[in-house]
């Protein structure tokens, strides 16, 4: 295991993942302390797995390394055998990041895009999307979907303005149809939908519509808590399987929802309600 996360690391490039390389750089590959923030690990812990010094890794740490050093499925189910695990289940497939969406992402310093799975579960964003949206990849079990979290929370809400909230809705219950009928009944969608129909009225009756559909509108107008509304264009890259998707947020040159990223790129995180502990107490 630590021969190939050293050969894997050695084998990226820091534009690779979205890093400056900067003038001077000796160290083949990317270093230790960079792949260490990319799987949100410590530094000393990195290097002991590099070192045979470490403890065995659990399934979640590897799943964030595999994400840091952009494995593939075939390199991801590797890694887990040769740290003794068996190959992820279908649970943690779902949730291992496509490394094309990745490289794509790792592009899109200036602007906000994020990664989300087939049932709204962000499993990556970056520093802009964080900005504006707030960190949406921390919630626990069912409300790791924004679905879950639209029709159970009022808070998850305030992102849009209340006059697009029927719209919203009706998009967010058409994309569960989607991954319910891909899926099937007895998978983590199917969980999903039963405890959203004893949950939540308003979803009980929009999932009788029978409404299927993968809906990302090509325009939306967001609410930032310090920026107030900011309209921007949504454009969508789909995997081949239509398992994830990444969402890249822009606006055009000379608008007002232009200027305002660059004043979120100054701001960075804000203040956003604290949706998360709520969740995690939920669950």
């Amino acid at each position: 295991m630590a021969d190939f996360l050293r050969r894997r690391r050695e084998a990226l490039r820091p534009e690779d993942v979205g890093f400056n390389p900067g003038p001077r750089r000796r160290t083949r590959g990317l270093r230790r302390e960079e792949v260490s923030s990319l799987a949100v690990m410590s530094t000393d812990y990195y290097t002991r797995l590099e070192q045979r010094r470490g403890p065995q890794p659990s399934e979640q740490m590897l799943g964030s390394l595999a994400r840091a050093l952009r494995l593939n499925a075939d390199e991801r189910d590797y890694l887990f055998r040769v740290a003794g695990h068996s190959a992820p289940d279908a649970v943690s497939v779902a949730t291992h990041v496509a490394p094309g969406l990745l490289r794509v992402m790792d592009r899109l310093a200036d602007t906000p895009a994020l990664i989300l799975s087939n049932l709204g579960e962000a499993l990556v964003q970056n520093r802009m999307a964080d900005a504006l949206l707030g960190d949406r990849s921390s919630y626990t079990g069912l409300a790791r979907s924004s679905t879950y979290r639209w029709f159970t929370d009022p808070r998850a809400r305030r992102v849009y303005p209340e006059r697009d909230h029927a719209r919203h809705s009706r998009s967010q219950v058409a994309n569960l149809r989607v991954a319910y009928g891909s899926m099937g009944a007895r998978s983590r969608a199917g969980d999903l939908v039963r405890a959203l129909q004893k949950e939540s009225a308003e979803f009980s009756g929009l999932w009788e519509r029978h409404e299927v559909g993968k809906r990302f509108e090509e325009h939306k107008t967001l609410v930032h808590p310090e920026l107030g509304e900011i309209e921007l264009d949504c454009q969508s890259l789909f995997t081949e399987d239509q398992s994830q998707v990444l969402l890249v947020l822009t606006a055009p040159p000379r608008t007002e929802g232009h200027e305002k990223l660059r004043l979120l790129s100054v701001l960075g995180g804000s203040r956003f309600p604290d949706t998360t502990a709520a969740a995690q107490e939920a669950h």
